[in-house]
């Protein structure tokens, strides 16, 4: 099942904008150092696309060293979030051909692809990497756009955001949902990148600052801006899954919402309470209208207002202990302390 790494490369793949003919000191700049490179990649169910994907993501770390931009120590991690199929067999054969190049990890159970990530990024830098970046393992990510990240890296970003130039792949439903999330997260006062996901540089220096943050309820996108670190954009085409299935069905994304928007804001609950006071007062209203008929005699018995106020304040309520609920329940996760999740084995 091993893998030849060397050679293999995906029809339709960019090339780099920056010239080969450049030095690497020409290039980066502000004189920062060439990085020890480590792409990280979450990885669960992807026995299709692995084959793929390893050999262009070595060609480019390959192309990278050459031209002087990452040392030669550079390497990609993969990390297994407990998948179901030979996804791991492909990471220990493609480590067995290329123990310099390819490294792993592997989860006992399924944890979920914040977590996985989480979890690459603390083991680049407990191994001692300059810089990280972050990818899907289908090649949605333009791979190309490494090139700009180092580049913007070299001039002192800490950090390097690789957000997608336009949204034409998407259908429309996807591509509405995910401008009123980001709408939303805006509203709510939430700091994300548009049309940014976990395509992202970075350095040393802001993944000895995410090793801080404890909480069980990861949401990245909107921690990592939050680090107040140097940062730059590099715009980029998404492209197609070069195989597979997505693994981010509309469930776990409208999953992947709530918990950004609870890890983030406490907005929602002060809404609660805005129209709960709504409602008070829509009630005093009510209640002088029924008092005003009453005297003046037309007042006229009736089942209908009465089942509406029942249904709406019922609903209103239920929404409020819902919300509330959402809240209790990350506290709960939280308090427990119990390990984002278990490495049962590192290569």
């Amino acid at each position: 099942m091993g893998l030849k790494l060397e050679t293999m490369n995906t029809a339709g793949q960019l090339k780099s904008d920056l010239p080969k003919s450049q030095t690497a000191e020409s290039d980066q700049g502000c004189g920062r150092g060439a990085p020890q490179l480590a792409l990280v990649i979450p990885c669960y169910n992807e026995q299709d696309v692995l084959p793929i994907t390893l050999p262009v993501l070595n060609t480019k770390l390959s192309d990278l060293e050459k031209r002087g931009f990452i040392t030669e120590n550079s390497y990609i991690l993969l990390v297994d979030d407990g998948s179901q199929d030979s996804t791991w067999p492909i990471v220990e054969s493609s480590h067995s051909q290329y123990p310099t190049r390819v490294h792993g990890l592997k989860f006992s159970h399924n944890r979920g692809h914040q977590n996985a990530l989480y979890a690459g990024l603390m083991e680049a830098l407990s191994r001692g990497c300059d810089a990280a970046i972050s990818m899907d393992a289908d090649l949605q990510d333009d791979p190309d756009a490494i090139d700009a990240m180092v580049k913007e890296y070299a001039k002192g970003n800490d950090i390097v955001y690789g957000v997608r130039d336009n949204r034409d792949t998407d259908t429309v439903f996807k591509r509405s949902t995910a401008d009123l999330f980001y709408k939303m997260m805006s509203w709510l006062g939430t700091d994300t990148i548009p049309n940014h996901a976990d395509y992202r540089l970075m350095s040393r220096t802001t993944l000895k600052a995410l090793s801080h943050y404890t909480e069980v309820n990861l949401f990245l996108r909107g921690i990592v801006p939050s680090l107040g670190f140097p940062h730059s954009k590099v715009y980029y085409k998404r492209g197609s899954r070069a195989a597979g299935e997505s693994k981010y069905p509309l469930k776990k994304m409208m999953s992947f919402a709530v918990e950004g928007i609870t890890s983030f804001s406490i907005t929602p609950l002060r809404a609660i309470t805005g129209i709960g006071l709504i409602s008070v007062a829509v009630g005093i209203v009510i209640l002088i209208y029924v008092l005003v008929s009453f005297f003046c005699g037309r007042a006229v018995a009736g089942w209908g207002s009465v089942m509406c106020s029942i249904w709406i304040l019922g609903g209103l309520i239920l929404s409020g202990i819902g919300v509330v609920g959402e809240y209790v329940g990350r506290i709960y996760l939280e308090v427990k302390h119990r390990p984002r999740y278990i490495v049962e084995e590192r290569i």
